[in-house]
């Protein structure tokens, strides 16, 4: 039987609290050293955001904006077991008041969900690894509808994937970029009104 993986969240309310982690490859956390960096490049959007986690795992990213004062986070994940882990950790750090966990495939989710109420203000994209390359036109289509229905102007997506695959991602405009060996994280942001 694989291990699970460690992860922590790494900053504010529930810092060093540690999460349940995947097992096997099905999910691949990130490091701390890229979640920090990624979250002090990230840091003037937090605090009262409105947060999705696409393709969340078990949820590292989204939890980690909630510790950090993101008011509420709604978490997509496809893989049962994954979104089990999810469960439990929202609810191990009291946070199923603040998130909301859409299981399912996000692509047909996002075919049918009307607009938020209110916009949200931030959103990590982490498909898994060469996903990029096998379904660039159907991620397209799915950041394009998310930047026009769902993220305010002025927010921000956070695109995490293989340094070979590459997504132009309009309406969008890149304004930061980081390589952490092969793992690649941009940063794009939504136009004003």
């Amino acid at each position: 039987m694989a291990t699970l993986a460690a992860v922590r969240v790494i900053a504010g309310e529930f810092r060093g609290r540690k999460l349940l982690g995947p097992r096997g490859k099905a999910t691949r956390p990130i490091t701390d050293r890229a979640k920090q960096s990624m979250f002090d490049v990230l840091t003037p959007w937090i605090a009262g955001a409105a947060v999705y986690d696409c393709f969340a795992g078990t949820g590292s990213l989204g939890l980690e904006a909630l510790s950090r004062g993101s008011t509420f986070a709604t978490f997509f994940e496809a893989d049962g077991d994954a979104l089990r882990l999810l469960a439990q950790n929202v609810q191990s750090l009291g946070l199923t008041d603040r998130s909301r966990l859409v299981a399912g495939d996000l692509f047909a989710w996002i075919e049918t969900a009307p607009p938020p109420p209110q916009p949200v203000d931030l959103i990590f994209l982490d498909p898994p690894y060469r996903y990029v390359a096998q379904k660039a036109g159907e991620l397209n289509r799915l950041v394009g509808r998310l930047a026009r229905e769902h993220l305010a102007p002025g927010g921000i997506l956070v695109f995490r994937h293989d340094r070979r695959d590459k997504l132009e991602l309009a309406p969008l405009a890149r304004y930061d970029q980081r390589d952490y060996g092969k793992m690649r994280v941009e940063f794009f942001v939504s136009p004003r009104g």
